[in-house]
């Protein structure tokens, strides 16, 4: 046999060996099943450094990756049959996808979305959140929860450490500002034309630094103006810390001053802070409080604490306590923004008074699909309880007549606030809250309690406490494709009250038909980017007023949520 043709039978033999060797394998390869996505949170920042894994139903085999820098992950090499997804992280509530059914040769995408330890009852806190609403303002977002450290132990035993960079364009950017021009009715503290000029420059190491001033216009007054500072530091495992220093200057306001005069002008000084830390996977702890400073008739130093604590035993329960001793910052998110509302500050005989009491509470939330139902019990030690007003008040009010104390006056909207007798409630709530579209949530509210009411005899002096009830449904968030961002709800109670029930609740604020709405204003390239347009309204159907006659003969009204509206432009760049 010549031995170029000894050679190619060689060639062929061995040829046809390597084949019959590598045909498992390349078939194997052929028939296996991959799956792959991209993890993100729920604000949809992509997370680097989770673990996904597939858990195979029967005896089949299971697959681990990690996701990069882009939140992706791919799992290669999975054999034919049902698989169960699951994703997790630190500081996160674990992923799960079921049911996944995979085939030979199938390239499955599959996304999943993880939700914080304290997301249960983050939509729907048990504190008034008019703050993180549609306005002219930012709000903090904790930039520190999408830029977490994540230590994850390798297989070699060695730690390393992984971080989601998907917001480090945001560091060290530029100062951006944020300048808006609103009028209308706006209620107490709130009338007028305003101005209002923010700016907001986050650090290179996280921090963020924010500021802002807000300028009414007045006729033949001063102009009221606010000036606002706040500081975040974020701290290790997903804490952080906030200060807030605020100063507000209302000419318009006028009060009983000295000898049964009339002094016209309050000033406050805000210091308020927020320390938010994990311990362990299960313990949420956030601690913080404010202490104001008013000056007006006279004098008022007050300082108001908060304290919260949430364990969360599994990935869907969760359990807390609380203890708030004001209505306005309850926890950290309390300081999403600087922006503070003006308290509560009326004469008491010789003295000053403000708003207080403790609210205390314990709630238990569950994850029911993308949802949240939760159920709490409460009790509040009220000793005095802010009332809200309209009208042409006289020198009897501004006094305080017939045992009733003082009153604090709005010129520029002719509204008023006072202070009425205490309560003593215990009381239950259940909230249900249901995603209808991405970023749009849905929610329903049903809380018992006491609140005051009108007796037999009008006015403030008749005030008595009652038992009653008080429902809610709500819209929040924002509508896809149209850049809408709207809070919109109708809360109602008996309208005889003149103080909302559950008064530390999360819709205690605002009563019957309310709704914010912002709306990004475009028109092709006649409009530059960035221009928004904004209005927010309290009780548009002007429900619940309860007249009686002051004591020279003019007609007042109290009610729980005063009519308001303010709408404007606000132009960021």
């Amino acid at each position: 046999m010549p031995t170029v043709q000894r050679c190619w039978i060689r060639y062929g033999l061995a040829l046809g060996a390597l084949t019959l060797w590598l045909t498992p394998g390349m078939m194997a390869a052929a028939s296996a099943a991959t799956v792959s996505g991209v993890v993100r949170d729920t604000e949809g920042v992509a997370q680097m450094g989770a673990m996904v894994e597939a858990i195979s139903a029967g005896p089949g085999s299971a697959g681990t990756a990690f996701t990069d820098m882009s939140g992706r992950y791919r799992i290669a090499n999975l054999e034919a049959g049902q698989y169960r997804l699951r994703a997790t992280a630190a500081l996160f509530v674990p992923a799960t996808r079921g049911n996944l059914r995979l085939s030979a040769g199938m390239r499955a995408t599959v996304n999943l979305t993880l939700g914080m330890l304290s997301d249960p009852v983050a939509w729907l806190p048990a504190q008034r959140r008019k703050a993180d609403e549609a306005g002219d303002d930012w709000t903090w977002t904790l930039r520190s929860a999408a830029n977490r450290p994540i230590l994850r132990m390798m297989g070699d035993g060695s730690l390393v450490l992984v971080s989601s960079g998907a917001r480090e364009a945001r560091r060290g950017a530029p100062m951006e500002a944020r300048a808006a021009m609103m009028s209308g009715d706006g209620g107490f503290g709130g009338g007028g034309a305003h101005a209002v000029v923010a700016l907001d420059q986050a650090g290179n190491d996280g921090s963020d630094m924010m500021m802002r001033a807000d300028v009414a216009a007045a006729d033949g007054r001063a102009p009221a103006t606010e000036i606002d500072a706040g500081y975040e530091r974020r701290g290790t495992m997903g804490g952080g810390s906030r200060l807030v220093v605020s100063y507000a200057s209302h000419p318009e306001m006028m009060s009983a001053g000295g000898a049964g005069g009339e002094t016209m002008g309050m000033q406050t000084m805000r210091m308020a802070s927020a320390e938010k830390m994990q311990l362990g996977d299960s313990v949420d702890v956030e601690a913080g409080g404010t202490v104001y400073a008013i000056r007006t008739a006279g004098t008022a130093l007050t300082a108001q604490p908060f304290l919260n604590v949430t364990v969360h035993p599994g990935e869907v329960w969760a359990v807390r306590y609380r203890l708030a001793t004001s209505r306005d910052v309850q926890d950290f998110d309390g300081l999403d923004s600087i922006a503070a509302e003006l308290p509560v500050a009326v004469a008491c005989g010789a003295r000053l008074c403000t708003e207080s009491g403790t609210h205390q509470e314990i709630a238990l939330s569950r994850r029911a699909g993308g949802g949240l139902l939760q159920a709490a019990v409460y009790h509040d030690a009220i000793a005095r309880t802010s009332i809200a007003g309209t009208g042409a008040t006289g020198a009897a009010e501004l006094a305080g007549s017939n045992g009733a104390s003082g009153v604090v006056v709005d010129t520029a909207t002719g509204s008023f606030r006072m202070l009425g007798a205490g309560t003593t409630a215990n009381g239950v709530s259940l909230t249900l809250s249901e995603p209808l579209t991405v970023g749009l949530w849905a929610a329903l509210e049903f809380v018992s309690g006491e609140a005051l009411e009108t007796g037999s005899e009008p006015g403030p002096a008749g005030l008595q406490a009652t038992s009653a009830e008080a429902a809610t449904v709500a819209l929040k968030g924002r509508v896809l494709r149209t850049g809408t961002k709207l809070r919109a709800a109708y809360r109602w109670q008996p309208r005889r009250l003149a103080t909302a029930v559950g008064p530390y609740d999360a819709f205690s604020e605002q009563a019957y038909l309310s709704f914010a709405l912002r709306q990004a204003v475009r028109w092709g390239d006649r409009l530059p980017p960035g221009l928004e347009a904004t209005i927010d309204v309290s009780n548009l159907l002007a429900e619940g007023y309860e007249p009686y006659l002051s004591a020279d003969g003019r007609t007042l009204f109290l009610a729980q949520t005063p009519r308001t509206i303010q709408g404007g432009l606000s132009f960021t760049f």
